[in-house]
C-alpha cells in the first residue's frame, strides 16, 4: 500500500531509528557548485542520507549563513530556478532514495504559483517543503494546497519559542518538527550544551511527528550529543561547504554516523 509523501519522511527517519543510529538529512544548496553536476551530487546525497533538503537559491537567504549564501547568489547567478530544480529533482527521484524536501523562502513559491505548485512539486517526487519566513499565523493556503497533494509543510522551532507556541508548531507538522539549535543564522558550529539537549527533549515530547536538531551541525561528535534527544540532525553548511570542496558526499556524511 502506498503512502502520502509526507508520511514517507517519517517513515525513513523511523527506518534510521530502529536501525540504532540518529537519522542525517543532507542539505544542498540546488545547482551549486555547478549546474551541471547537480544532479549527480543530488543522486549521492540521496544514496547516503535518509532524508535530502534541497535548498530553492533565493537573493535573501535571512535565516541562512555565509556558506549557504554563497552558494544561493553563485546557483542565481548560474540561472538555477524552481521549475529547473523540479526537473533535476524528477530525474533523481525516478531511481528512488531518500526522501527529498525543498527549503524555499516564500517569495519563490509565490512566484511558481501557490496553486500549481504543489501538483508539480508531487509530479518530480518532492515529499515537502521547509519554508523559514512563512508565518505559522499565514500558512492556511501553502498548507491546504500541500494537503492536497499528500506533501508536508515542515515547522520550525527556535530555543526562544514559548511553551504554547511551540506546541501549537510541533501540532502542525507535517514530515518533521524541525527544532533550530540556537538563534542565529546557519553555519556556526553548536557547542550542544545541556539546556538545548532540555529543549529539545521539550520538543520532542510535544510533537507527534519525528524532531531533527538543525543549524551548525558539522561533526560526528555532535551528532552523538543529539542522539537519544532528537529523531534526526539538519547537516547543511558543512556538506555544501564539502561539495564545494569536491568531496564525494557519500564519504561525508558516513564520517557523521
Amino acid at each position: 500500500m502506498s503512502i502520502a509523501p509526507h508520511e514517507a519522511i517519517g517513515a525513513a527517519i523511523a527506518a534510521a531509528r530502529r536501525s540504532g543510529r540518529t537519522a542525517l538529512v543532507g542539505f544542498l544548496t540546488a545547482g551549486f557548485p555547478s549546474r551541471d553536476r547537480f544532479r549527480d551530487d543530488l543522486a549521492a546525497v540521496a544514496a547516503a542520507a535518509d532524508v535530502v533538503e534541497v535548498g530553492v537559491p533565493f537573493s535573501d537567504p535571512m535565516a541562512d549563513g555565509t556558506t549557504i549564501q554563497r552558494a544561493s547568489f553563485a546557483a542565481l547567478a548560474n540561472g538555477v530556478t524552481l521549475p529547473w530544480i523540479l526537473g533535476e529533482v524528477a530525474a533523481v527521484t525516478a531511481a528512488g532514495g531518500a526522501p527529498i524536501l525543498l527549503m524555499s523562502y516564500l517569495n519563490p513559491l509565490l512566484a511558481y504559483g501557490l496553486e500549481r505548485l504543489p501538483r508539480a512539486a508531487a509530479a518530480a517526487g518532492v515529499a515537502g517543503f521547509i519554508v523559514p519566513d512563512l508565518p505559522f499565523e499565514e500558512r492556511a493556503e501553502l498548507r491546504g494546497a500541500l494537503d492536497r497533494e499528500g506533501l508536508a509543510l515542515v515547522q520550525m522551532v527556535t530555543p526562544v519559542t514559548p511553551p504554547q507556541r511551540l506546541e501549537r508548531l510541533c501540532a502542525d507538522a507535517r514530515g518533521f518538527v524541525y527544532a533550530v539549535t540556537m538563534t542565529g543564522t546557519t553555519g556556526a558550529s553548536a557547542e550542544v550544551p545541556a539546556d538545548v539537549l532540555a529543549y529539545m527533549d521539550r520538543v520532542r515530547r510535544a510533537a507527534p511527528v519525528p524532531v531533527c536538531a538543525g543549524f551548525g551541525i558539522r561533526t560526528r561528535e555532535q551528532v552523538a550529543r543529539f542522539a537519544g534527544h532528537v529523531d534526526g540532525v539538519v547537516v547543511g553548511s558543512a556538506l555544501v561547504e564539502a561539495l564545494e570542496r569536491g568531496e564525494d558526499p557519500r564519504a561525508f556524511l558516513a564520517s557523521l554516523r
